[in-house]
């Protein structure tokens, strides 16, 4: 699977879509691949104020336990209820129905610190 070009993304291996004032927030194929099938993801209550870097969540492979970090600031204002019956779409399909949380943004100049889709594959190399 490509890095979808109209993502941002972080070497934690986060991506990030804006909409306004609005970021969905995911893992990437890349980081789902390397954790394997996942069995349970653990995610914040809606109303959450978040800051850049903080962990909001766990996902939860067959392999591992891994944290979630938020790679910018803001306030949950939706969570994917879907993954708490079907946490597999993390792996099925991360870009879209995987997809984790929602947050209204606190400070739009924290996405210009984040990863464009090439950089994000250069840092898979390093």
């Amino acid at each position: 699977m490509s890095v979808p070009a109209d993502l941002k993304y972080t070497k934690s291996h986060e991506w990030v879509k804006v909409d306004g004032d609005t970021v969905t927030i995911g893992i990437t194929d890349h980081a789902q691949s390397e954790l394997g099938d996942i069995v349970f993801v653990d995610l914040p209550t809606v109303g959450r104020a978040l800051g850049a870097s903080d962990s909001f969540g766990t996902v939860e492979s067959v392999k591992t336990v891994s944290d979630i970090y938020a790679p910018v600031g803001g306030e949950v204002v939706a969570v994917n209820e879907t993954l708490g019956a079907q946490s597999e779409l993390v792996n099925s399909d991360p870009y879209g129905d995987g997809w984790l949380v929602k947050l209204k943004l606190a400070d739009a100049g924290e996405l210009d610190g984040l990863l464009s889709a090439e950089g994000y594959e250069a840092s898979l190399n390093d």
